[in-house]
């Protein structure tokens, strides 16, 4: 007689769900795919080349260092294809092939495999392999022109040109140019008619992305919320523009498809407020005070180093726990 595995005791947690890792790889694939279509529309095939790159680098990878450690073979689960697309969405459509290969094995064989593996990791791969990425071609890593079916269009980011018209003291009117920087839209903005990484231009697709997860219940509100919430706030309380300034750059990108990551952030929904709170804070204060113009890839990063303190911190009571006495 087969014994329903429902009712054999075991420790926790006792909690059956059917939504495999590979289901929700794939949710969050399915997400990326309006911000994929949009880098490949706005920045031409190039973009699809990128995404192409790091997808195959990262299975690769991860196959490699799987058979070379002897453990068990997970590519089919997803997370490695998940870890290419959002590097692919981290970097310009203009990145060398060979930049590619090297982030993706930073992701993969650095930030995910030395340290055993997905669930193990303590920092978000791609976000990581994006840092040193910035760190060793800060040249190769900024913004590359878009191409339309119309025509193409090569010029600073919005947040250099930003940067630049604070420091003229000159005000950032749309279609204004100040010392031959061109102020974009709101609208090209939200659609992403300017340079920039693949990912963090088309805040349409974003959003789009975002509301797809919701639906689902892949993610909570929690994060991506809190997090642009916070970033408004500080970024007012610091003097600037909170709608201008997460229509720029991947603060949007970075709220919604990194700071979410299940692996490197907290798991209750008090510390998740913290988290998203705490790289709200720590990304208005790059921008408005470092000499960098962007801040989410160390805001998170920072803030995945301290989600075990969180957890720590935010973690219920265990039931028939007794509270040791002082």
């Amino acid at each position: 007689m087969e014994t329903n595995k429902r009712f054999i005791a075991s420790l926790a947690p006792h909690i059956f769900s059917k939504d495999t890792t590979s289901v929700l790889m794939m949710d969050v694939i399915a997400a990326l795919m309006p911000t994929v279509l949009a880098g490949v529309w706005l920045f031409g095939w190039s973009a699809a080349r990128v995404v192409i790159i790091c997808v195959v680098s990262c299975v690769g990878f991860e196959f490699l260092s799987e058979v070379i450690f002897r453990r068990p073979i997970t590519i089919n689960d997803l997370s490695a294809v998940v870890t290419g697309i959002i590097l692919a969405m981290n970097v310009p459509s203009t990145a060398p092939w060979w930049m590619l290969v090297v982030g993706s094995a930073v992701a993969i064989l650095l930030v995910k495999q030395l340290f055993g593996g997905i669930g193990d990791n303590f920092v978000n791969p791609a976000l990581s392999a994006r840092a040193v990425l910035l760190a060793s071609w800060p040249a190769l890593m900024s913004g590359a022109a878009y191409v339309t079916p119309f025509d193409a269009v090569s010029s600073a980011t919005p947040l250099s040109i930003f940067q630049q018209l604070a420091d003229v003291g000159a005000n950032a009117v749309s279609g204004a140019t100040v010392n031959g920087l061109v102020v974009p839209s709101t609208l090209d903005l939200l659609i992403g008619r300017i340079p920039g990484c693949i990912g963090e231009v088309s805040k349409i697709a974003i959003l789009l992305g975002l509301a797809y997860l919701l639906i689902r219940k892949t993610i909570t509100w929690h994060i991506p919320v809190t997090m642009i919430a916070s970033f408004m706030l500080f970024t007012w309380l610091f003097g600037g523009d909170p709608l201008q300034n997460v229509l720029i750059g991947s603060v949007l990108f970075g709220a919604v498809f990194m700071a979410t990551d299940y692996v490197t952030c907290p798991m209750t929904h008090k510390g998740q407020m913290i988290f998203a709170a705490g790289a709200g804070l720590l990304i208005a204060l790059i921008r408005a005070f470092g000499g960098y113009p962007e801040g989410t890839t160390y805001g998170i990063l920072i803030m995945n180093i301290l989600t075990p303190l969180i957890d720590r911190m935010t973690r219920g009571r265990i039931y028939g726990e007794v509270k040791a006495r002082a």
